[in-house]
């Protein structure tokens, strides 16, 4: 068996995602093809039309990034690069637990259905007010969805639960285009990845980034895990575009609010279904792990991992940890294959 590649580790402080994407061209276009391919083919057709309507969307949204979207949009030359920076449609797990050392362990993983999510996982280091920070991420992308600020924090986003305005599974689509009109039609806040990096860029310790995440408000609802340096540190942020509950104390999350709330409907790995690898299974079965955990990533298994999981992670902020797995599907309901060796960061961390 051949040797997994590694994951790509840049520096960016100089030029930030922007620099990413001019020097990895190639790749921002390989992933906007496969985003691209994911889509019904009318929806490839209306592609150019769609983009139009996000840069528009973005540019009046209150994001300090539309710029740099549209500088690497330009770089590209290709409709598709605005869609996917405001899109929203993955679904992730989370827990946060005490592990054998002195503060919190943040694991995640990211589950989105594109391929060449795990083998094009970038490592970066870019930096804020407040400090440099770690952000896996990807070319072409200029918000966070993992990161860990050495010393102050780490966060994740996780989708948030679906709102229903009508019942049944016939209706879902119906809920999906609606939601996606309100936001478009009368939403002007941040993406939720662009406001972590925010958060990351310049909130200066795990109570300025829990304050900040509470009031900031997003294009749309989400699920924020962040953990500290304590053991008192760690909470789940559950927010809707205006209003934010946080909820104190070690957690495991999928994509459901820790407390059910009428209307909503958790998220599933596939699109209108509930089978298998739903959200209460992957928070069940996450949950039921950690207290055997003994080695990196022992708790990474079905139904956690999955046919749509791309990245596994671990990260502790008083132990300046930072471990990283990309996954790549293998067909049907399978559970996604390892594409790229373990990358462990602590001796870059410690620097």
């Amino acid at each position: 068996m051949s040797e997994l590649p590694d994951i790509q580790v840049v520096d960016i402080r100089g030029g930030g995602p922007v620099a990413l994407a001019a020097v990895r061209r190639a790749t921002v276009e390989e992933l906007r093809r496969a985003c691209i391919a994911c889509l019904p083919p009318l929806a490839q057709r209306l592609l150019p039309a769609a983009d139009v309507v996000a840069r528009q969307w973005l540019n009046r949204s209150a994001s300090p990034y539309s710029a740099e979207v549209a500088a690497i949009a330009n770089l590209v030359g290709e409709p598709g690069v605005f869609m996917i920076n405001t899109s929203y449609e993955w679904a992730c797990t989370a827990a946060a637990h005490q592990g054998s050392g002195s503060g919190p362990v943040l694991l995640r993983t990211l589950d989105w259905p594109f391929a060449g999510l795990g083998r094009t996982l970038t490592a970066a280091r870019q930096s804020g007010r407040a400090g440099d920070f770690w952000n896996l991420t990807w070319p072409g992308a200029v918000g966070v969805l993992t990161g860990l600020a050495p010393g102050r924090f780490a966060a994740t986003i996780n989708q948030a639960p679906l709102y229903r305005r009508t019942r049944g599974d016939v209706l879902r689509l119906f809920d999906y285009a609606a939601n996606a009109i309100q936001t478009l039609a009368r939403v002007r806040f941040a993406p939720p990845a662009h406001v972590l990096r925010q958060v990351f860029e310049t909130a200066g310790d795990y109570r300025a980034a829990v304050d900040m995440l509470a009031r900031t408000p997003m294009a749309r609802p989400v699920l924020i895990a962040l953990v500290g340096r304590t053991r008192a540190e760690t909470c789940v942020i559950e927010r809707t575009e205006t209003n934010a509950r946080v909820i104190e104390g070690p957690f495991v999350m999928a994509n459901d609010w820790l407390e059910p709330r009428p209307g909503w409907e958790s998220r599933s790995l596939a699109f209108g279904s509930r089978a298998s690898n739903n959200s209460k299974d992957r928070r069940s079965s996450l949950e039921a792990r950690l207290d055997t955990i003994r080695q990196p990533f022992e708790w990474l298994e079905p139904p956690v991992l999955n046919w749509a999981t791309r990245v596994g992670v671990e990260m502790s902020v008083v132990e300046g940890t930072l471990r990283a797995i990309g996954f790549e599907p293998v067909g049907g309901n399978l559970p996604a294959r390892r594409a790229t060796s373990m990358l462990d960061l602590a001796s870059q961390i410690a620097r």
